[in-house]
């Protein structure tokens, strides 16, 4: 399997950030790690090895990258809206740096598809919502998809706002609503077994979001795997199995 090895420059609070590419050609899929994760996380926990065959078949592209969650969200010391704040640094060096970079890869301006699990899952979502003009397709495993939840102490103002799927989706209206509903599609999975519902409260705000998803109309779906199924990497790589290997093209 080729495996290539980038670093991109960014702004601070990333400074700068690997992006390992998993693969010669097919659907790109930029995955997210778990929270503090780094890119390295797919191949050493069986994401990599449970998508090889249409990674190898070149139906599927993988692109990992690290996470900063330990100076953003996981960053208790600071107010929610600060965490917000520097996440937005991050997420500027996915749209501005990542993307294009996969784009040079792929040889021109393909749809991208996201995935990720528990905080990854987060970034997988929000990140899709918020420029499904680059990304179209999600795919979000055990994800808790409420910014507010987590020690969520301080002020909250516009960067949260526009970081938290369930408020900018309550009150997004008009061209912007319909454009979306046009634009993408989220895949939901979650499991019910351990830690599952605590202490990650990862089912209850999945099926939440899943239920706003319905209500705004935007298109997507939920599927929920029983109790055999924990919040952990070897359920992940089988929802990824299933949701990205079989569905690549």
């Amino acid at each position: 399997m080729r495996r290539d090895v980038w670093t991109l420059e960014a702004e601070w609070p990333v400074g700068a950030g690997r992006v390992i590419a998993y693969g010669h050609w097919g659907t790109p899929v930029l995955f997210f790690p778990a929270e503090g994760g780094s890119a390295s996380d797919l191949e050493n926990r069986g994401i990599v090895h449970a998508l090889a065959e249409p990674i190898d078949a070149g139906r599927l592209k993988l692109y990992a990258v690290d996470s900063i969650d330990h100076s953003t969200w996981s960053d208790h010391s600071v107010c929610l809206e600060e965490r917000a704040r520097r996440h937005e640094g991050y997420h500027a060096w996915i749209t501005d740096r990542v993307a294009p970079a996969i784009h040079g890869d792929c040889g021109g301006r393909v749809a991208i598809t996201t995935a990720g699990p528990s905080l990854g899952a987060f970034h997988a979502v929000n990140t899709a919502l918020r420029r499904a003009d680059l990304f179209p397709r999600v795919l979000g495993m055990s994800g808790n998809y409420d910014p507010t939840s987590w020690n969520g102490w301080g002020e909250r103002g516009d960067a949260l706002y526009f970081n938290a799927p369930f408020m900018y989706l309550e009150h997004m209206q008009g061209d912007h609503l319909d454009w979306l509903r046009r634009s993408v599609f989220v895949q939901l999975c979650v499991g019910r077994g351990a830690w599952e519902e605590n202490p990650t409260r990862a089912l209850p705000s999945t099926l939440s979001l899943g239920a706003l998803l319905r209500a705004r109309g935007i298109p997507h779906a939920v599927d929920v795997w029983g109790e055999d199924t924990p919040h952990d990497w070897p359920s992940w790589a089988r929802m990824a199995a299933k949701h990205l290997g079989e569905a690549a093209y």
